[in-house]
């Protein structure tokens, strides 16, 4: 017998994405109704007797419900124009209407699609190298006076973990209008806001001059601030360079990597302590905390608070080599994003992902930086309400990048850039792909058109998948977003872990293949397939590469309209 590649080993086959029925016309909504779960349909009943018209919230309580529900009879209609059903049900002879738009876009989907917005499930991780020449930045002014500058700052928040703005007043308190743009400020025992600089009698580490590693601020806080906002006045002092570290990243480099001491990290709770004259806090959390899937969804990392554990020694033992193991990882260079704040930046971050260190810095200068915390929840609301409000549903953009760059040349193939992504969303939708997958198909080579179109020509790698994933994120979610960030490292791994996959590859897809680093090692693979959304990569990757015949009839994007509106962020 021929042993498989470890890689192989680890990770043969990724599950198949989830395939939920394809867009219905009318006539046949009711057999889609009548193989949902009824409990769940008709706990979504929009009527006006089910949810009030004004609020939306729903006026019944489960247990109003009769028991033994069931789909008496589901009949055709249209509601507004659109196709619909209206199901009756027994044995209470309720009538609940449904749209196809609300069905296709709300039926029930893979778990890894539907998670907390908190954990790694549709968020980018990162090492340092992964964004050189993309660091999310803006100036103040434009964020204030543009909402399609505001959604991507924030949305990077929430995808990457922070995001950087230029020129904010170098005026005390300025941190405060900061925080006001998207929530609240959670004042805490240092206030509503707090000086960062050297003080003559420091109550903390942070209030001198010294070096201070990767960490979470206030994990001794229940719950523990969520975001974090750094404000530059004054920086001229030598050293005092900031630095990031995705701890998410490290978290799952560490499960990958080291399966029992990430166990450990999870299950062990650690006091994290702070007191002074005036405070005692305390709270007793893992390092890295999971939800009930096993997603990662918080890192509280600092070994300046860590308090005593008493455990049984085994226990201390296990946790003591796990903790070493990732305050290393932690560390390894090429993790840490380094950069220098300069007087009006302001740095916004999420506490409970982001890690953040400085160096030490002489006082030859003075350095003074003014923050606050907040709440991701009230960043996440106003993204929600910008997104909804500002004009950036329209998809004309998109139309016109199809309709103009796509006409060019697509690296060396017998088709255009707009023919080949025409020619992949039309093989998605065949399949039978749920819409998220048949518009990440469709959408796939975005990035293209954001300078990146002669990728390969210049011997470079233009990393288009990310620039198309950055770009998408304006109208889509990570379910449609995240499979097109992944599609070349989908690409990667399937020569990896797939004998024969490489030799059919194009000629053009050999030659970026080898620009965009060649087969992903064993290591690699077994990561890449971790990820929450590999499998819709992989999906993608393989309608991609079917996506070249030069003869080959698709429709026009018009087509694909209906469907990518019901995707848009709402």
């Amino acid at each position: 017998m021929t042993a498989r590649p470890a890689a192989e080993a680890a990770a043969p086959h990724l599950p198949a994405p989830h395939l939920p029925t394809p867009d219905l016309p009318a006539r046949d909504l009711s057999a889609l109704v009548t193989a949902l779960p009824p409990a769940w349909l008709r706990d979504n009943c929009p009527c006006a007797e089910c949810r009030d018209p004004r609020s939306g919230q729903k006026l019944f309580q489960i247990t109003d419900l009769p028991r033994g529900l069931s789909v008496g009879e589901a009949v055709a209609t249209e509601i507004a124009g659109e196709p619909a059903v209206e199901v009756l049900w027994a044995p209470d002879g309720h009538r609940s209407p449904f749209t196809s738009g609300w069905l296709d876009a709300n039926r029930p989907v893979d778990s890894a699609l539907t998670a907390d917005r908190r954990t790694e499930t549709g968020k980018e991780l990162w090492t340092a190298a992964d964004l050189a020449g993309r660091i999310p930045r803006a100036r103040w002014a434009d964020y204030l006076a543009d909402p399609i500058q505001r959604t991507r700052m924030l949305d990077a928040v929430q995808r990457l973990g922070f995001a950087l703005l230029h020129e904010v007043p170098r005026q005390e308190g300025q941190v405060l209008a900061v925080a006001a743009t998207f929530g609240h400020v959670r004042e805490t025992n240092y206030g509503r806001l707090f000086d960062v600089r050297v003080e003559p009698d420091p109550n903390n580490l942070a209030f001198t001059s010294a070096r201070i590693t990767p960490h979470t601020d206030n994990p001794y806080r229940d719950p523990v601030p969520t975001l974090q906002l750094l404000h530059c006045l004054e920086n001229s002092a030598t050293g005092g360079d900031s630095g990031l570290v995705d701890g998410f990243a490290a978290a799952a480099a560490l499960r990958t990597q080291d399966p029992e001491s990430f166990a450990v990290l999870t299950r062990t709770p650690v006091p994290f302590v702070f007191r002074d004259d005036r405070t005692e806090l305390r709270a007793d959390r893992p390092l890295i905390e999971v939800d009930p899937r096993g997603r990662i969804r918080e890192v509280r990392f600092n070994n300046r608070s860590i308090g005593t554990l008493r455990l049984p020694p085994a226990e201390l033992e296990a946790f003591y080599a796990a903790y070493r193991s990732f305050a290393e990882l932690l560390l390894r260079p090429g993790l840490q994003l380094d950069f220098r704040l300069a007087p009006g930046d302001c740095l916004i971050f999420d506490n409970t992902r982001l890690l953040h260190a400085r160096t030490a810095f002489a006082q030859d200068g003075f350095r003074h930086l003014q923050g606050a915390y907040a709440d991701l929840d009230g960043l996440a609301g106003s993204l929600a309400v910008l997104r909804r409000t500002q004009a950036v549903g329209s998809l004309d953009p998109l139309a016109e990048l199809l309709n103009g760059p796509g006409a060019a040349e697509y690296l060396g193939e017998e088709v255009t850039m707009a023919e080949h992504m025409l020619q992949a969303g039309a093989l998605a939708e065949a399949a039978g792909a749920p819409a998220h997958l048949v518009a990440a198909a469709l959408l796939h080579d975005t990035g293209h058109f954001t300078g990146s179109a002669g990728e390969g020509a210049d011997g470079a790698d233009h990393r288009h998948g990310h620039a198309g994933a950055d770009l998408l994120s304006r109208w889509f979610g990570p379910e449609v977003t995240e499979p097109v960030r992944l599609h070349v490292a989908a690409k990667r791994y399937l020569c990896t872990v797939e004998p024969g996959y490489r030799a059919g590859l194009s000629a053009a897809s050999e030659h970026t293949l080898r620009l965009q680093g060649g087969p992903m090692t064993e290591a690699e693979a077994a990561a890449f397939a971790a990820l929450p959304q590999a499998a819709d990569a992989v999906a993608v990757r393989r309608w991609d590469e079917q996506a070249k015949e030069p003869t080959a009839t698709t429709p026009d994007f018009a087509h694909f309209l209906p469907l990518l509106t019901r995707l848009l962020h709402g």
